[in-house]
């Protein structure tokens, strides 16, 4: 199995797009897992037939016991999230504002206050027409999104293990949950912009994978808005050794298949879909030189 994720510096760059279009194009089996779990849409493009769903247990939450609460107020005192609450002549704890620290726990002189499990997700393992997706949704608010990644990831490779590709949605950005989702992936497909951000935030996301030593390739999305810094991208990957495998111009076409819930590789032979097709023909190329070297 050769493990794929498909990233982005920054959002809105089309990572998604390209990510149901690569499920679409790519050869031989897969197995799909969306781990942009703050705001995860691949199966608005994939129409997964849902099959079941487990509820994901975040880190523990502190409750107050108020027949043991002396309402001292060394909880409040010493809660540095300010989740812990006065009402009337009870104290209580905000679970959308504890970080599950625990120290209330342990300043608490009669043992009041424990910490107990929280639900702050659910995973679903659905079907589509090219393997299992694995997705989840995280409670608006919550934390540990790269926990939950790390599950969404687990689960597929309990299930799914024989596939011949793990193609992954990764998130945007740099923080927990990207890394948690390119923790162990072979290759790493960088989607960015002809943009000042887009360069900008490319080079973070390259450094940040530099540490886990994936085969790293950047493909340009609307790459005709500006083509001087498309150029500039070009340029710059070029002194990075980071090979651009395509470069995607920009389409009315793509929004259009968006809105109809499918692949711009499906809606039809636009230009965006044909240059898709030019960069999923690279890519597997690359794929295969690296399962040749792996081997």
């Amino acid at each position: 199995m050769i493990r794929l994720a498909v990233i982005s510096g920054k959002g809105g760059t089309g990572k998604t797009m390209i990510t149901a279009a690569l499920a679409q194009l790519l050869p031989k089996s897969l197995v799909l897992v969306d781990c942009d779990v703050d705001a995860a849409n691949l199966e608005i493009l994939l129409d997964p037939k849902l099959i079941r769903t487990e509820p994901f247990m975040g880190m523990k939450s502190a409750v107050i016991d108020p027949t043991l609460c002396v309402q001292c107020g060394e909880c409040k005192e010493h809660c540095r999230f300010a989740a812990v609450e006065r009402d009337v002549d009870t104290y209580q704890v905000s679970p959308l504002r504890c970080e599950g620290c625990a120290v209330c726990a342990y300043v608490c002189p009669v043992t009041a206050i424990s910490m107990q499990p929280r639900q702050t997700g659910e995973i679903k393992y659905s079907e589509t027409e090219r393997g299992h997706l694995v997705h989840a949704r995280l409670v608006p608010g919550a934390g540990n999104s790269g926990l939950l990644v790390h599950a969404v990831k687990k689960m597929a490779l309990e299930h799914d293990r024989d596939r011949d590709y793990f193609l992954i949605d990764g998130p945007p950005g740099t923080g927990c949950p990207l890394i948690s989702t390119i923790s162990g992936v072979d290759v790493v497909l960088i989607v960015t912009e002809p943009s000042v951000s887009g360069l900008h935030d490319l080079k973070r996301v390259v450094a940040v994978c530099r540490q886990f030593r994936p085969r790293i390739l950047v493909a340009v999305n609307r790459f005709d808005l500006e083509q001087s810094l498309t150029e500039t991208i070009q340029l710059w990957c070029r002194e990075e050794n980071i090979l651009v495998i395509g470069k995607i111009p920009f389409d009315p076409a793509v929004i259009e298949s968006v809105r109809n819930g499918v692949p711009v590789t499906q809606a039809g032979t636009f230009p965006a879909a044909q240059a898709i097709q030019i960069l999923e023909s690279n890519l597997e190329q690359e794929l295969r030189h690296y399962r040749d070297q792996r081997e």
